[in-house]
Order: structure tokens, then C-alpha cells, then sequence
């Protein structure tokens, strides 16, 4: 646990502070465009560095790259509330996703070269979910409560020091190979999970994106119709986490479900919890997967997160074209389509063949 504890409280920490500027955008800049580029710089700052991060923990370690991805969290939050000038907390935000790219990356490289990986992924990644929720609600919670616009970043900021502060003090471990045994063909089918996080990752993306605009709810509405889908998240993966699902056969059962949940959303927020609950027995078996390839886990778990990134990127990009130019229910269509074309290509291998489920040791 001591060597958990720096982990969980980081991701925590990195993922708090990077969405406790969304509810207070209109403080660090004045128009809709320069707010937007404000949020999405963090996220071109993480695409940059996850796949140099994973690869940064195989060659020097996992755990010093874990520490810089925190030390510069930490900056980033530091320089997001010493500035005023809107193009400086656009560069403080790049900054900031430069950070997790290289935190996320080696974490979780750490966590998938462990014998319990698939245990540990379940907090992993129910941490992670939490603190995509507490940021969000709780910087909303604080600023109005103190009425100080800065005060959310102020307070996750400080969060953050406690886990790179741990973090120093954390050796790196030798790490064996896992549980599992790497079959045939398996690393070849490690391109068809990549390409299953941009397209079932990237469908919660752009359901987020289209549902404002369609539904016109209120923000107060849709920030509880959204924390949603994160809860049910971090309900999944802790359960999918203790039930050792087949990945390939879970991948492809909830990709079908998914893809029926996606065509749920315009019609009940209900659709919400579903797709929230989905990915997180995807992701888990994604990851699952993942730890059988014969490949490096530090390489594998940066290609993974910057397919991830990429598919929040571009999904969300795609349906609101569709949905300006043939309607939202097109734009929905179109991503269940997409979710649904991941069942029967999922775990294809590079030689053709469908490996049936990950080994495991007796």
C-alpha cells in the first residue's frame, strides 16, 4: 500500500486539477474561443507525452518519470493562478498535460506490469474517475462558497503536492511479467484494442459533447447528468476489476451494448449511466488484454492512452459536423455504428485469427 498510495493520490490529484478549470473558464479568459483553447491545450499536452512517457519508464524507470509527471502538475497548477494573462494560463495548461501524459503513461505502465494488475487497475481507474468528478463538482463547490474563481485550482494544487511530495520517497521495484501468458498472435491483436479506445473511448466523448446543445438543459442539470456517467464508471471498474471477465469476449458483448446504450441518450439521461457503466467494463478488459502482449508496458500503455486522447479528440470533432449537417439523431447513429463495428473486429491478431481469452498461470 505504501507504494500504492503516491500512485492512486497522483492520478487522483492530476485528473482533480485538470477539470477544476472547466466550471471556471470565463475567470482565466474573456471569449468562448480562447476558454476552449484553454481546455484543449491540456489535452494536446497529454496526447504529446504519453507515448514519450511510456517509453521514458522502460528505459529509465517507471518511478522517475512518475515524479516528473507530478512535479510538473504541480508547476503547471502554481503558474495557472500566478497569471493574468490568458495566453500565459494557455501555455500553463500545455504544460499541465505535458505532466499527466508523462504521469499517466508510467502509472499505469507500473500498474499493468504488476503480478495483480488486474485488481489494482480497478482503484486505478475508479481513482482516476473520482477525480475527474470531485474536480469538476467540488471547484464549482469551493468558488461558490468562497466566491474567489481561482480558489478550485488553488485547492486541487495543493492536493497535488501531497502525492509528489510521497512520491519521492517511493523506490522502484523489480516487477515480474504478470499472470498471464503471452498465446500467439496476441501482440499483433494489440492494434485492434488500440483502435478500440479511440472508438468506444471516444464515444463518451462525443455523447458529452452533442447532448448540450440537443437537450438545452440547464448547466446545474447537465453537470449531475454527466457526474453520472463517471459514478457509474467507477462502479464498473471496480467490479469488473474482481470478476476476471475474458477481455476479448467482454470487449466485444459491451461494445454491442454500448452502441444500444449511445442510441438511449437523446431520448433519457438514464443513457448516461449506461454508457458510463460499459466503459468501465471495457476498459478494465482493455487493459487486461493488454498485459498479455509481449510487448513492454511502458510502449503499450502510452500507445493506449494516446489512442484514448486522440479518440476524445476526434469523435467528438466528427459528430458535431454530422450533427450541423444532417441533425443530432444522425450524429448519434453514427457513433453507435462506429461503437457497434468494434464486436466483430476486436481482437483480431496480425495473422488473422481471433485469440479466444488471455492464458492464465494455474
Amino acid at each position: 500500500m505504501r507504494e500504492r498510495l503516491p500512485i492512486y493520490l497522483g492520478i487522483f490529484g492530476v485528473m482533480a486539477l485538470s477539470n477544476a478549470i472547466v466550471p471556471v473558464l470565463p475567470a482565466f479568459a474573456g471569449g468562448p474561443a480562447l476558454q476552449s483553447a484553454i481546455y484543449s491545450a491540456y489535452f494536446l499536452g497529454a496526447f504529446l507525452t504519453v507515448i514519450p512517457g511510456g517509453l521514458l519508464s522502460d528505459r529509465w524507470g517507471r518511478i522517475p518519470v512518475i515524479r516528473a509527471g507530478l512535479l510538473i502538475t504541480v508547476a503547471s497548477g502554481i503558474l495557472i493562478l500566478a497569471e493574468r494573462d490568458p495566453f500565459l494560463v494557455l501555455a500553463a495548461r500545455g504544460l499541465e498535460g505535458l505532466g499527466a501524459g508523462l504521469f499517466v503513461a508510467s502509472a499505469m505502465s507500473w500498474m499493468n506490469s504488476r503480478p495483480d494488475h488486474e485488481y489494482i487497475s480497478g482503484e486505478f481507474m475508479a481513482t482516476l474517475n473520482l477525480g475527474l468528478l470531485l474536480g469538476l463538482l467540488g471547484s464549482g463547490i469551493i468558488v461558490q462558497a468562497l466566491g474567489d474563481g481561482r480558489a478550485g485550482i488553488l485547492a486541487f494544487t495543493l492536493i497535488s503536492i501531497v502525492p509528489a511530495a510521497l512520491a519521492l520517497f517511493v523506490r522502484e521495484a523489480a516487477q515480474g511479467k504478470g499472470p498471464t501468458m503471452v498465446r500467439p498472435g496476441l501482440a499483433g491483436g494489440a492494434f485492434w484494442v488500440y483502435l478500440s479506445a479511440v472508438i468506444l473511448v471516444g464515444a463518451t466523448g462525443a455523447v458529452t459533447a452533442l447532448y448540450p446543445a440537443y437537450t438545452g438543459r440547464n448547466p446545474e442539470s447537465l453537470g449531475i447528468i454527466i457526474a453520472s456517467m463517471n459514478l457509474a464508471t467507477i462502479i464498473a471498474v471496480i467490479a469488473a476489476s474482481r470478476l476476471h471477465l475474458p477481455p476479448i469476449l467482454t470487449i466485444r458483448t459491451a461494445s454491442l451494448l454500448l452502441a444500444a446504450a449511445v442510441l438511449i441518450v437523446p431520448f433519457t439521461p438514464a443513457g448516461f449511466t449506461l454508457v458510463g457503466a460499459l466503459l468501465g467494463f471495457i476498459m478494465i478488459a482493455q487493459l487486461a488484454y493488454l498485459a498479455g502482449t509481449n510487448l513492454s508496458q511502458g510502449k503499450v500503455m502510452g500507445s493506449y492512452n494516446a489512442a484514448s486522447y486522440a479518440g476524445m479528440t476526434l469523435l467528438p470533432f466528427v459528430s458535431g459536423v454530422v450533427a450541423e449537417m444532417g441533425g443530432f439523431l444522425a450524429a448519434f447513429a453514427l457513433v453507435a455504428c462506429l461503437v457497434a463495428f468494434m464486436a466483430p473486429v476486436i481482437g483480431l491478431s496480425g495473422d488473422g485469427h481471433v485469440p479466444a481469452r488471455v492464458l492464465r498461470n494455474p
